[in-house]
């Protein structure tokens, strides 16, 4: 594994555990952080700096539009269920399916008429 590889990790996991420990005490500032598009840019900057290939970071960044709007679907099954009083890992469950479902309507979607 290369210095780079491991840097790339190191970065990623510190900005996970940065979110969720800002969290803990500050929920709004940990949902702004978290919110940001920290692991898209991430992706553009290492997937540039390692390819220089702009087209593919183009492609990238237009696809991630797409899939973000499905991705919402999380956001809102989720509050929704637990104010139900739903059990947490059941309602998490049934977001992450209703987003799965969700992306790949999205995914159908955009290879049939692209």
């Amino acid at each position: 594994m290369s210095y780079y590889t491991i840097v790339k990790y190191i970065l990623s996991a510190a900005i996970v555990v940065a979110v969720s420990e800002i969290s803990k005490k500050y929920t709004l500032l940990g949902a702004a952080i978290a919110s940001l598009p920290l692991t898209s840019l991430l992706a553009m900057i290492w997937i540039y700096s390692e390819t220089k290939d702009t087209n593919k970071i183009s492609e990238l960044s237009s696809d991630i539009f797409w899939l973000v709007i499905p991705s919402l679907i999380l956001f809102i099954v989720l509050p929704l269920l637990l104010k139900l009083h739903y059990n947490f890992y059941l309602s998490l469950f049934i977001s992450c399916v209703l987003t799965a479902i969700g992306y790949s309507v999205t995914i159908f979607i955009k290879t049939k008429f692209s």
